[in-house]
């Protein structure tokens, strides 16, 4: 089900998000929702805080690299409670947001990342990435710490 962006400057934006402690369907039919809702908006990635859900759940899934327009399901990262290990260098990216409409700036992060995080399974993974798939993760972390990307603006 495709559900509302919140649109910032909502207050909802500023809640630090709750971890998850349930594993089940409830938890797999938000995250079902979450990749209809971004597929919907075109977007990369989205955080359950911007539909209104305060819980520590993100997805990102980037395009396949060689058409912009497939963003298939299988590919989706579902990243839940994530929590960063490490964080080195620096980097500039272009980033838009789908809580802001239209706006879109570059923004320094950390050029490598190291995260843990679980599965919608409960499953402990980890990721180590130093693409912009690093820049995605930053950027949807940001929201589950009640942090929107503009305000990294100097």
């Amino acid at each position: 089900m495709i559900r509302e962006i919140v649109i910032y400057p909502d207050k909802r934006l500023k809640l630090i998000s709750e971890e998850v402690t349930e594993f089940g369907d409830e938890l797999h039919a938000l995250i079902d929702d979450m990749f209809e809702t971004m597929i919907s908006k075109r977007g990369v990635g989205l955080a359950a805080i911007q539909i209104g859900v305060d819980k520590r759940v993100l997805i990102i899934n980037l395009p396949e690299e060689d058409d912009d327009e497939i963003q298939l399901k299988e590919n989706t990262l579902e990243i839940i409670n994530p929590v960063f290990v490490k964080k080195e260098g620096s980097c500039r990216h272009q980033e838009g947001c789908l809580s802001i409409p239209g706006v879109y700036e570059d923004i320094e992060r950390a050029e490598q990342i190291v995260i843990e995080y679980y599965n919608r399974h409960g499953e402990k993974q980890t990721i180590e990435n130093s693409d912009f798939l690093a820049v995605a993760i930053q950027h949807e972390i940001d929201h589950l710490d009640g942090k929107v990307f503009i305000e990294k603006l100097s």
